[in-house]
């Protein structure tokens, strides 16, 4: 029998059930319908929410043919003879095919490339499908011919009309019949996923005889086999993650170990945690402890060469160094202050002339690098003169924590050799 999230899949859009901002009277999806005009575009949504299901009703819907991969265990090779495919279903204006691509952040480069001249050409329009930000995980040439449209996970309301039709629609459900005397623990467990939802009841079918009760003890009693603490792929993954990071800047490496036994129990990568640690050392420790930096990148560096179950050492290490060393933000700070400075400026101001190079003798004549002073040549290795462009003269960007000794030996030592100008 086939799973109740497949026999209950939605094959229009007045059937499909939440992200009205797309769907809904005024959404773009509405518009394609009524053109046929549809661009290459990746739906960007947690699990569960509907992407695979709304990619083939607008393929459906509008009639065209519809090429499916999984970036999980496709190659370029798969890519070219589907791409070989759609261009024989192409002929003369008719529109391109749809080629559509399930965890297309899995595909690497090379796979991204190959796709390219198709959707440049016409030959496909792409539809992708991924869990994580497009931003990060799709090259940008790629990314700049598709829209990005994100889906949400699913809210209560949303959750209970699947329920409802699921229980009125469904003709097993309707054989077995359903009782539902609370819903709290089964939106809960599903977390805004429907496809969870609708496999909790199947696991509530699967393991009762007869009428199928829907309550918080019978959903809690079933799924404490079937359900993990942690969904690499589902909502807790942002939700122990975000967790995991505050706990090591907020110094608790207690609460962080805990947390990263939760990833690593769940099958969260490694190499994600890894990263994330070595993010978190720049950002949030900094100059108050820069050895923090390098405990961070050799650890991902170990973890690349190691995997598990022996990363999980490694990463216990970095992380409790990690959440013990003091903490400072002020270089995140002082970058993020100066990307302000430069976006807002409109101004291009030009490096002054003392500081360029002049490799030619029209450079030199022109002053280039003329007045320019070799720090070395200076006691105490410093040459006072100005760096900043006209009009910035004295800007402070970088604010040392004066809490942490080193930085305060740092702005210490900047107040001397700039005598007050910072």
């Amino acid at each position: 029998m086939q799973p109740l999230a497949e026999r209950l899949r939605p094959t229009t859009l007045d059937e499909y059930i939440g992200q009205q901002h797309l769907v809904g009277p005024n959404g773009v999806f509405r518009r394609f319908m009524e053109t046929g005009n549809v661009p290459s575009f990746i739906l960007w949504g947690p699990p569960g929410v509907g992407k695979t299901t709304l990619a083939r009703i607008v393929a459906n819907e509008l009639q065209r043919p519809f090429y499916t991969l999984s970036a999980v265990s496709a190659g370029v090779k798969d890519v070219r003879e589907a791409i070989d495919s759609a261009r024989k279903q192409k002929f003369f204006n008719t529109p391109s095919p749809f080629l559509f691509i399930d965890e297309i952040h899995r595909f690497n480069k090379s796979q991204q490339d190959s796709l390219l001249g198709a959707v440049e050409q016409g030959v496909i329009t792409l539809i992708g499908a991924t869990t994580e930000n497009p931003s990060f995980e799709v090259i940008s040439p790629l990314l700049s011919r598709c829209q990005v449209y994100v889906l949400q996970p699913m809210n209560d309301a949303e959750l209970q009309t699947l329920l409802d039709r699921a229980v009125t629609t469904d003709n097993e459900l309707k054989k077995r019949g359903v009782e539902i005397v609370e819903t709290e623990a089964l939106f809960r467990f599903s977390g805004g996923d429907a496809r969870k939802l609708l496999n909790i009841i199947d696991i509530l079918a699967a393991t009762t005889d007869g009428k199928i009760v829907i309550s918080d003890s019978a959903v809690t009693d079933a799924l404490q086999q079937n359900i993990a603490l942690y969904d690499k792929n589902g909502e807790q993954h942002y939700d122990v993650i975000s967790a995991f990071i505050k706990s090591v800047r907020g110094s608790d490496p207690n609460a962080a170990v805990y947390y990263l036994a939760r990833m690593l129990a769940g099958g969260e990568e490694p190499r994600f945690i890894a990263r994330r640690l070595a993010i978190l050392a720049a950002e949030d420790i900094g100059l108050a402890n820069p050895n923090a930096l390098l405990m961070a990148n050799a650890a991902f560096d170990i973890v690349h060469k190691i995997g598990m179950p022996e990363a999980r050492i490694v990463l216990s290490e970095a992380t409790v160094y990690l959440a013990n060393s003091p903490k400072s933000n002020a270089s995140y700070m002082a970058i993020e202050r100066a990307m302000g400075l430069v976006n807002n400026d409109t101004a291009n101001r030009p490096v002054p002339l003392h500081i360029r190079n002049a490799p030619t003798q029209l450079m030199k004549d022109l002053d280039y690098h003329k007045g320019y002073k070799y720090a070395h040549d200076f006691e105490g290795g410093f040459a006072d003169l100005e760096f900043m462009p006209a009009g910035l003269e004295g800007t402070r960007l970088y604010e040392p924590n004066l809490d942490n000794p080193t930085e305060a030996k740092f702005a210490e030592r900047i107040k001397k050799l700039w005598r007050g100008k910072y």
